[in-house]
């Protein structure tokens, strides 16, 4: 079996789509996977199971809807390719410095590079976008809360759905999953 980390999107937010991290577990549990773990309120789950990444997003998608009247997106990923967007983080000081503004963002599909430079061109602050594949990397030197570039804009730029986690949680993901 493999290990696997699942991004839920934008939950327990100011209230918005709430779960409890022990109905996540539940869930995987009985969807079959074996381990079920979670980090944070914040919809962070590891597990062990079979399959792959686009098959367990959609498996998890739709038991999160059906059981938990939750309709949210899921961004899977191996704890091997979790670790691989640890090593290709372009923002390597940041990591050290002021990990809680770098944020590592799991795309559902990779973006196009002219998608990637019309973003990158677009921005009126301090901030720094780079990607890799299916993962963007966002610098927040200034901070997140006030920025101007929103995970609205990043989407809307990119053309493609993603989900964001601080460096912190990023490491401590990669500590539950044994990286």
């Amino acid at each position: 079996m493999t290990t696997w980390i699942a991004l839920l999107r934008a939950v327990n937010v100011a209230g918005h789509a709430p779960i409890k991290m022990a109905d996540l577990r539940d869930l995987a549990a009985e969807l079959g996977f074996a381990e079920p773990r979670t980090l944070l309120q914040s919809g962070n789950l590891v597990f062990e199971g079979k399959g792959g990444a686009e098959a367990l997003e959609r498996t998890l998608e739709e038991a999160l809807a059906q059981r938990l009247d939750l309709h949210t997106e899921v961004f899977v990923r191996s704890a091997v390719d979790w670790a691989g967007a640890i090593a290709g983080n372009p923002f390597r000081e940041e990591a050290k410095s002021d990990p809680s503004h770098l944020v590592l963002l799991p795309l559902k599909q990779a973006p196009k590079a002219a998608a990637v430079t019309a973003l990158q061109a677009g921005i009126v602050g301090r901030e720094q976008v780079r990607t890799d594949g299916r993962h963007a990397y966002i610098s927040y030197p200034d901070g997140i809360g006030r920025s101007k570039l929103t995970m609205a804009v990043i989407e809307k730029k990119l053309g493609t759905s993603g989900t964001g986690r601080n460096w912190n949680t990023v490491l401590k993901l990669a500590a539950l999953v044994g990286g």
